[in-house]
């Protein structure tokens, strides 16, 4: 573990001082928390995290060590990770290195011994800030400017940052412990033919495509950047959008390519996804003040009238009151009541603005992944 100091600045003027335990150099990005007890390894492979340093406010990270098991992305995305304590002597079975280390080898600087309870207020206060986070020997003075001419995270395409650079096609299914939480569904037609789910990628994780691998289907990914006339000419039975960092609306590219399958095959999102769906369907977006980041988050399902404990991460989300006719709000955060589930069933189409495939848990909402498929039979 290093001795270097760490320093975050923060764009209202604010200064936390820490020590280093990843690579040393600086970076700026939205600082933001994630309330989950456990998942850290998941979490800091998420591409939804590129553009944003992000706080755990568990006080203890890196218990359980790292394994080449639990990741969600092929790289870290993410500008910087914050904990209060770091673990550095893990102590699991599946464990094979430390979280240091980690951060170190994917580049990821990281600090720990801030109050990082004092940070969250202050985010929770005043919403996502800008910083930088730094191991350089800067002025105090400079690194607040430096904070406050970062650039900001609206209005900007992360996308493009960790999308794929080819289509390619999916077989792995879920490990033994997490097969063990859910049941698989049939994913063929009334002929017996496998689906073939085109899932489109703006920085998805792997449990995504896994969950629909375990449900039968036939998976393709294809880039986040392809376009309607790409997706189409793949045959598919039905088509997943999925995650990915930062601001919806400038994908105007995405939102396009929605708008021109919609009608023509059935459509499931999740957390951008969703939010892409809304934009192509006529609503609008707006950023929350500081997000949904957590493994602990409850969602009213309308539908059933049944509560499910959700895990999440995002800083959008869809304005009820701009849906169009015939859309609907199916799903409800019950922390601050905003949208957390859509639907067009004249367009087969529908989204969440939480993980279903959610890796390290919870597994409440699985049974979307079995909606899917059941659209797609009705269409078939």
């Amino acid at each position: 573990m290093s001795d270097f100091i760490a320093r975050l600045g923060l764009e209202d003027g604010t200064i936390f001082r820490g020590t280093s335990f990843g690579a040393t150099g600086e970076i700026s990005g939205e600082v933001v928390f994630n309330t989950s007890m456990t998942g850290y390894q998941e979490i800091l492979t998420d591409p939804s995290y590129c553009g944003q340093i992000v706080t755990m406010t568990y006080p203890q990270i890196g218990n359980y060590g790292i394994n080449a098991e639990d990741v969600e992305s092929n790289k870290l995305a993410l500008r910087g990770f914050i904990c209060r304590e770091l673990c550095d002597f893990p102590s699991n079975y599946r464990s094979t290195s430390k979280l240091s280390d980690y951060l170190k080898e994917n580049g990821v600087i990281a600090m720990q011994g801030i109050d990082t309870r004092a940070l969250v207020k202050k985010l929770r206060t005043k919403g996502a800030l800008t910083g930088v986070l730094t191991t350089e020997s800067i002025s105090d003075e400079e690194l607040i400017a430096r904070a406050k001419a970062a650039p900001k995270l609206v209005g900007h395409d992360y996308v493009k940052e960790v999308v794929p650079g080819e289509t390619r096609q999916w077989t792995e299914k879920l490990n033994q412990l997490a097969s063990l939480t859910t049941i698989p569904v049939g994913g063929k037609n009334a002929d017996g033919k496998q689906f073939h789910v085109v899932a489109v990628d703006y920085g998805m994780k792997y449990n995504i495509p896994r969950h629909l691998a375990e449900a039968g289907c036939k998976v393709t990914i294809v880039p986040g950047t392809a376009t309607a006339e790409d997706i189409l000419k793949l045959n598919p039975d039905g088509v997943f959008l999925s995650n990915g960092p930062g601001d919806p609306e400038p994908l105007v590219y995405a939102i396009d390519t929605i708008k021109d399958l919609l009608g023509k095959k059935p459509v499931f999102g999740i957390c951008l996804g969703q939010q892409l769906l809304g934009l192509a369907l006529g609503a609008k977006t707006y950023k929350l003040k500081f997000g949904h980041r957590g493994a602990n988050q409850p969602v009213l399902n309308k539908k059933t009238g049944r509560v499910e404990i959700t895990s999440q991460n995002h800083g959008f989300a869809v304005d009820e009151s701009t849906l169009p006719s015939g859309a609907q709000v199916t799903h409800i955060n019950l922390n601050d009541n905003t949208v957390a589930g859509i639907e067009h069933t004249g367009l087969k189409a529908f989204g969440v603005q939480y993980h279903p495939e959610s890796s390290a848990g919870p597994h409440d909402s699985r049974y979307l992944f079995d909606q899917f498929v059941d659209l797609m039979k009705a269409d078939s």
